[in-house]
């Protein structure tokens, strides 16, 4: 048997690596009798995601007891909340209906960085409202001069901003690697986990950076949240009286449920071990982090305040009469 030289050897390598000029989505395919049903039901929420935050963001924009540093940071989070799931939901809708994923490199990138970057937002954002509740419930009399108007734009500012270098970066380190044999995704949009298993070569540098940003990003900011949480949960139960301990909860609350929700799901998307790692209960958890939770914030920041259903009502009243 004739051993292949070296060089030979490096050329058979080079020659298996194709350049893949598009990707195709896999989505759903695998259950192609529920292609419409689905359809209808990812519609139907994408339509209540922007009905619901849309109109929080009104009552926000109109009611005078609304404008507090609190529902500011709401605004911008339900702003945030309809570009997130709007980088995901229409495109896929499209694959559903058309029964074809094909999607181009650039394109594919582009919806990578642009979800990569409005979910480490997301992250910061959690972290401003815990850190404006914290203030707000451990520190009321000083309240106003730290979250004046000036700090809550630079906080919102610093919030979208931070993260568009580090994701470009490490968009264009993932897309700048060779991608060899099948181009066939077997998700329903372009995500860092099912992208680098098309990867040729060594991925390991690019595993790390996933994991370094991650801890940064998702990490670092939920055990913010937590110390802030720590503090809030051990200064309402020092209050006297029984009605300032359920307001206090009632205000925490909603926000609480929702970083649980939504760093729970990051956590396990992009900080479990590869060997961990499945396909099908990625899309699972996926779907969850990308269109449940935002279909379910709104419910649950609405349901739980009093301040935005009596607005609501007030509004619902004034276009009744």
């Amino acid at each position: 048997m004739q051993i292949p030289k070296d060089g030979e050897q490096t050329k058979r390598e080079k020659s298996n690596v194709t350049t893949i000029m598009e990707f195709v989505l896999l989505g759903f395919s695998d259950i192609p009798n529920l292609h419409w049903m689905l359809f209808s039901i990812f519609l139907l929420m994408y339509l209540m995601i922007l009905m619901c935050n849309g109109i929080i963001i009104l009552l926000i924009k109109i009611h005078p007891a609304l404008q507090t540093p609190m529902y500011f940071f709401l605004s911008n989070f339900s702003l945030l909340e309809i570009c997130y799931v709007t980088i995901i939901i229409p495109r896929m809708l499209m694959d559903i209906w058309t029964q074809k994923g094909n999607i181009s490199l650039f394109a594919c990138a582009t919806q990578m960085c642009f979800f990569l970057m409005l979910g480490g937002t997301e992250c910061l954002l959690l972290t401003v409202m815990a850190y404006d509740r914290y203030v707000a419930i451990c520190k009321p009399l000083q309240y106003p001069l730290v979250m004046n108007h000036k700090v809550c734009i630079q906080l919102i500012i610093a919030s979208w901003t931070i993260t568009i270098p580090v994701v470009i970066g490490e968009t264009c380190q993932i897309f700048l690697l060779p991608f060899c044999g099948t181009n066939t995704i077997n998700h329903f949009f372009c995500d860092i986990p099912p992208i680098l298993k098309l990867a040729c070569g060594n991925i390991f540098v690019n595993e790390i950076t996933v994991h370094v940003v991650a801890v940064v990003f998702i990490t670092v900011p939920f055990l913010l949240i937590v110390v802030s949480y720590g503090k809030i949960i051990s200064n309402i139960l020092k209050l006297s009286s029984a009605r300032g301990k359920a307001k206090a909860f009632s205000t925490c609350s909603s926000h609480l449920i929702v970083v649980i929700l939504f760093f729970g799901a990051g956590t396990i998307t992009y900080l479990q071990p590869k060997p961990h790692q499945f396909q099908r209960m990625g899309k699972l958890i996926s779907l969850f982090y990308t269109i449940l939770i935002p279909t379910l914030n709104p419910i649950i920041y609405t349901l739980r305040n009093k301040d935005i259903m009596v607005a609501l009502r007030k509004l619902l009243a004034k276009l009744l009469t």
